[in-house]
Protein backbone atom coordinates (compact mmCIF):
# COMPACT_ATOMS: atom_id res chain seq x y z
CA UNK A 1 0.00 0.00 0.00
CA UNK A 2 1.53 3.15 -0.96
CA UNK A 3 1.68 5.76 1.52
CA UNK A 4 0.51 9.41 1.54
CA UNK A 5 3.74 11.21 0.54
CA UNK A 6 3.80 8.30 -2.52
CA UNK A 7 0.55 9.41 -3.50
CA UNK A 8 1.00 13.21 -3.09
CA UNK A 9 4.82 12.45 -5.11
CA UNK A 10 2.39 10.33 -7.98
CA UNK A 11 -0.10 12.99 -7.94
CA UNK A 12 2.45 15.99 -8.89
CA UNK A 13 4.42 14.13 -11.13
CA UNK A 14 0.98 13.11 -12.80
CA UNK A 15 0.14 17.01 -13.45
CA UNK A 16 3.47 17.48 -14.17
CA UNK A 17 3.65 15.40 -16.87
CA UNK A 18 0.34 17.36 -18.43
CA UNK A 19 1.99 20.39 -18.07
CA UNK A 20 3.01 21.68 -21.38
CA UNK A 21 6.67 23.09 -20.41
CA UNK A 22 7.58 20.79 -17.51
CA UNK A 23 6.75 23.22 -15.08
CA UNK A 24 3.02 23.53 -12.75
CA UNK A 25 2.63 26.21 -9.85
CA UNK A 26 0.61 24.90 -7.11
CA UNK A 27 -0.51 25.90 -3.64
CA UNK A 28 0.12 24.00 -0.52
CA UNK A 29 -3.27 24.47 1.08
CA UNK A 30 -5.26 23.07 -1.73
CA UNK A 31 -3.10 19.97 -2.26
CA UNK A 32 -3.36 19.50 1.36
CA UNK A 33 -6.91 20.25 1.44
CA UNK A 34 -7.38 17.66 -1.37
CA UNK A 35 -5.00 14.52 0.20
CA UNK A 36 -6.70 15.30 4.23
CA UNK A 37 -3.21 16.45 5.40
CA UNK A 38 -1.55 19.32 6.93
CA UNK A 39 0.71 21.65 4.59
CA UNK A 40 3.83 20.57 6.40
CA UNK A 41 3.45 17.32 4.77
CA UNK A 42 3.26 18.99 1.27
CA UNK A 43 6.28 20.51 2.52
CA UNK A 44 8.11 16.89 3.61
CA UNK A 45 7.18 15.54 -0.15
CA UNK A 46 8.80 18.51 -1.53
CA UNK A 47 11.81 18.54 -0.13
CA UNK A 48 12.75 14.81 -0.07
CA UNK A 49 10.81 13.80 -3.46
CA UNK A 50 11.32 17.32 -5.83
CA UNK A 51 15.21 18.45 -5.50
CA UNK A 52 17.58 19.29 -7.83
CA UNK A 53 19.40 16.00 -7.90
CA UNK A 54 16.15 14.36 -8.78
CA UNK A 55 15.91 16.78 -11.32
CA UNK A 56 13.55 19.54 -9.97
CA UNK A 57 13.55 22.86 -8.85
CA UNK A 58 11.09 24.21 -6.65
CA UNK A 59 10.66 28.33 -5.75
CA UNK A 60 7.97 29.03 -3.21
CA UNK A 61 6.43 32.42 -2.41
CA UNK A 62 4.70 32.72 0.43
CA UNK A 63 1.56 35.04 1.46
CA UNK A 64 -1.79 35.38 0.78
CA UNK A 65 -0.84 35.44 -3.50
CA UNK A 66 1.86 32.63 -2.30
CA UNK A 67 2.26 29.50 -4.27
CA UNK A 68 4.81 26.69 -5.22
CA UNK A 69 6.28 26.45 -8.64
CA UNK A 70 7.91 22.93 -9.30
CA UNK A 71 9.99 23.06 -12.20
CA UNK A 72 11.51 19.70 -13.97
CA UNK A 73 14.48 19.93 -15.49
CA UNK A 74 14.97 19.04 -19.20
CA UNK A 75 17.56 20.25 -21.59
CA UNK A 76 15.83 22.71 -23.64
CA UNK A 77 13.89 23.76 -20.49
CA UNK A 78 13.24 27.52 -20.40
CA UNK A 79 15.88 30.48 -20.12
CA UNK A 80 17.25 31.08 -16.72
CA UNK A 81 17.54 27.30 -15.65
CA UNK A 82 21.06 27.50 -15.15
CA UNK A 83 20.63 30.34 -12.96
CA UNK A 84 17.59 28.19 -11.09
CA UNK A 85 20.01 24.98 -10.95
CA UNK A 86 22.51 27.82 -9.15
CA UNK A 87 19.97 28.90 -6.74
CA UNK A 88 19.20 25.51 -5.57
CA UNK A 89 22.85 24.11 -5.10
CA UNK A 90 23.12 26.96 -2.67
CA UNK A 91 26.19 28.18 -0.66
CA UNK A 92 27.56 24.26 0.10
CA UNK A 93 26.55 20.90 -1.31
CA UNK A 94 27.68 17.62 -0.19
CA UNK A 95 29.90 15.15 -3.10
CA UNK A 96 26.34 12.45 -2.93
CA UNK A 97 24.19 15.34 -3.68
CA UNK A 98 26.34 16.73 -6.27
CA UNK A 99 26.95 13.63 -7.94
CA UNK A 100 23.41 12.97 -7.94
CA UNK A 101 22.39 16.19 -10.15
CA UNK A 102 25.02 15.28 -12.64
CA UNK A 103 23.33 12.34 -12.98
CA UNK A 104 20.36 13.27 -13.62
CA UNK A 105 22.02 16.02 -16.10
CA UNK A 106 23.81 13.85 -18.25
CA UNK A 107 20.39 11.85 -17.71
CA UNK A 108 18.00 14.43 -19.19
CA UNK A 109 21.35 15.09 -21.81
CA UNK A 110 22.26 17.98 -20.58
CA UNK A 111 25.52 16.72 -19.95
CA UNK A 112 27.67 13.91 -22.11
CA UNK A 113 28.96 11.10 -19.94
CA UNK A 114 32.45 11.80 -20.64
CA UNK A 115 31.60 15.12 -18.94
CA UNK A 116 29.70 14.24 -16.50
CA UNK A 117 32.61 12.11 -15.57
CA UNK A 118 35.26 14.78 -15.69
CA UNK A 119 33.19 17.05 -12.92
CA UNK A 120 32.78 14.03 -10.72
CA UNK A 121 36.78 13.38 -10.34
CA UNK A 122 37.33 17.35 -10.46
CA UNK A 123 34.71 17.41 -7.66
CA UNK A 124 36.20 14.51 -5.85
CA UNK A 125 40.24 15.94 -6.42
CA UNK A 126 39.64 18.82 -5.70
CA UNK A 127 37.26 18.88 -2.77
CA UNK A 128 38.77 15.76 -0.70
CA UNK A 129 41.61 16.89 1.21
CA UNK A 130 39.56 19.70 2.70
CA UNK A 131 37.59 19.53 6.17
CA UNK A 132 33.80 20.26 6.73
CA UNK A 133 32.02 23.02 6.09
CA UNK A 134 34.71 24.12 3.34
CA UNK A 135 34.75 21.18 1.47
CA UNK A 136 30.77 21.66 0.42
CA UNK A 137 31.47 25.29 0.15
CA UNK A 138 34.45 24.99 -2.39
CA UNK A 139 32.34 22.12 -4.18
CA UNK A 140 29.35 24.15 -4.73
CA UNK A 141 31.56 26.98 -6.31
CA UNK A 142 33.27 24.75 -8.34
CA UNK A 143 30.01 23.20 -9.23
CA UNK A 144 28.71 26.13 -10.17
CA UNK A 145 31.79 27.36 -12.17
CA UNK A 146 32.06 24.54 -14.23
CA UNK A 147 28.17 24.21 -15.09
CA UNK A 148 28.02 27.90 -16.51
CA UNK A 149 31.56 27.01 -18.74
CA UNK A 150 29.78 23.79 -19.97
CA UNK A 151 26.21 25.27 -20.41
CA UNK A 152 27.58 28.28 -22.38
CA UNK A 153 28.83 25.95 -24.68
CA UNK A 154 25.96 24.38 -25.37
Amino acid sequence: MASLADNIERYLKSLLDQAREGMIEIRRAEIAQEFDCVPSQINYVLATRFTPEQGYVVESRRGGGGYIRILRLSWGSPPGLLQQICCSIGSDISQEDAEALLSRLAEIGALSRRQEAMLRASLRMETSMLDPPWDGIMRASLLKAMLMVLFEEN
